[in-house]
């Protein structure tokens, strides 16, 4: 009997060793330095959750520019500075193209849609989003056309202020509802419970996103779901998804005459409707890249549009100079156009200024498709790895004062606009945000048409020195919340 009980546990542990070499990468990985990971919660008592990255930074003065760090029992490695992120997001093909599993984001979109997809799924997706946003115009006069449209409708609504306080989310409208005609094939009134549904909702969804609730849910997803930590933010996505589905039944009984696509609606049913075997246009996730549409280029260039109003404000110098330029190659009446960026290099430099200056978004998490070279590390298969674009975007290798909003990073001495390579708000690689073209053009011909109307200043009382300009953590780092005055820089103009 002994015998064979020695046998039988010999079999076992032969198969014990057999799995674990099978589940073993072929190389072994080699992890970057980081710091020693306490039992159930890592090495989460390192990191203040409004501001994560600041204190990746902190780390990485200590670890080097490349570290892992623990989340709970989640190992991840944390890129900063130019060089660090550039190799991982330009230095790699497929390897690094792919995302996590973040628990929220897997209820809301279940791996569909465009932003937290990876693999076919995504690469589908991403495909035709390029194609309809080129179509569409974007980045061309047909979508600039949009814009100045809808910059009309946002100086009358500035007008009807008589120059007194507005709140600073107004910004937001226009450039929320240039998307949604391009998303859904029509322009909304201001006063469109649509609109106005909409607007509040995916405002709600973002500030709930950032906060403690949610990232302990992502973290730790088992114990979000015992606490309920997700409902509220399921709760409005179902509103807002429902919103949706209204809008894309709108658009069905009017398919695109002649393969011709009016908006990225019609793009994704065309696309549906032809040949897809394998689904990755079901009705499902056309509804999920819609809803990753509506709700990440919303809240992104509306708040960077509400951050460059604040920052004019909070300097006026420099408000005052791309003024005198603006009137100096646009004159009073003459509305501004794309091709006008290349005459206006000041107004352009502080436009990226601000961009560089907000780290509207300080990082998105990837993920290893295969075991992976990085750094100078191999990381094996399906490890999150964040390149942090904040630490980018502050590196004092690379800028001169980064701390310091200063327009003077983006010009020559000769005053002419300089590109840097270290600016990347949008990414970089084979995940560059889709919309990027899309956020410039309107980010140029919005900023540059207000300031060319109006003199932003702060409420009556306030000087320029007292505006708050503390990031709001949500999904994004918005600008707080306050009033701003809109005042005329000539009559009738």
């Amino acid at each position: 009997m002994a015998p064979l009980l020695l046998g039988l546990l010999g079999l076992l542990g032969l198969w014990g060793l057999l799995c674990t070499f099978a589940r073993t990468p072929s190389r072994a990985p080699r992890w970057p330095p980081g710091p020693r990971p306490l039992p159930l919660i890592g090495n989460l008592h390192l990191l203040r959750v409004s501001q994560q990255d600041r204190s990746f930074m902190e780390l990485a003065k200590q670890y080097g520019p490349v570290f892992t760090v623990h989340l709970g029992h989640q190992k991840m490695v944390v890129l900063t500075g130019y060089e660090a992120v550039r190799e991982a997001l330009v230095g790699t093909r497929q390897e690094l193209a792919g995302r996590p599993p973040i628990a929220i984001f897997q209820l809301i979109q279940g791996g569909g849609g465009i932003f937290f997809s990876s693999g076919p799924r995504w690469r589908a997706a991403r495909q035709l989003t390029v194609r309809a946003l080129h179509s569409l115009g974007v980045g061309r006069a047909p979508v600039a056309d949009k814009v100045l449209q809808e910059l009309r409708c946002l100086t009358g609504q500035l007008d009807s202020y008589g120059g007194r306080p507005f709140p600073l989310a107004l910004l937001g409208w226009a450039p929320s509802n240039i998307l949604f005609a391009l998303l859904f094939g029509q322009r909304f009134d201001y006063r469109d419970p649509v609109f106005v549904s909409l607007l509040g909702l995916i405002d709600e969804v973002m500030v709930l996103l950032g906060t403690p609730s949610i990232q302990l849910f992502n973290i730790c997803p088992w114990l979000g779901a015992l606490l309920q930590l997700h409902r509220p933010v399921l709760r409005k996505i179902e509103q807002v998804r429902a919103l949706l589905q209204t809008l894309l039944e709108a658009r069905r009984p009017h398919p695109p005459s002649q393969g011709r696509v009016q908006s990225y609606l019609d793009a994704l049913i065309q696309q549906g409707q032809g040949k897809d075997p394998e689904g990755l246009f079901a009705e499902d996730n056309v509804v999920a890249c819609t809803l990753d549409m509506v709700m990440a280029g919303t809240e992104t260039t509306a708040a960077t549009l509400q951050w460059a109003a604040l920052l004019m404000s909070k300097h006026p110098s420099v408000q005052g100079r791309v003024q005198e330029e603006l009137d100096r190659v646009l004159g009073p009446g003459r509305p501004p156009r794309l091709e006008d960026q290349r005459s206006l290099p000041y107004t352009n430099a502080v436009l990226h200024e601000v961009q560089r200056y907000i780290t509207l978004l300080p990082h998105m998490p990837r993920c290893t498709a295969t075991d992976t070279r990085l750094c100078g590390y191999l990381l094996p298969k399906g490890t999150p790895v964040v390149p942090l674009l904040s630490s980018v975007l502050l590196d004092e290798t690379q800028w001169e004062t980064p701390r310091q909003f200063n327009p003077g990073h983006f010009l020559a001495a000769d005053g002419c606009f300089v590109k840097r390579a270290a600016f990347l708000p949008f990414s970089a690689g084979r995940r560059v945000c889709v919309g990027e073209s899309l956020a410039r053009s309107e980010l140029f011909l919005l900023f540059a048409g207000l300031l060319q109307r109006y003199r932003l200043l702060p409420p009556p009382g306030l000087s320029p020195a007292t505006l708050d300009t503390t990031p709001t953590p949500a999904f994004t780092m918005r600008p707080p919340a306050q009033a701003l005055c809109a005042v005329p820089r000539l009559q009738g103009h």
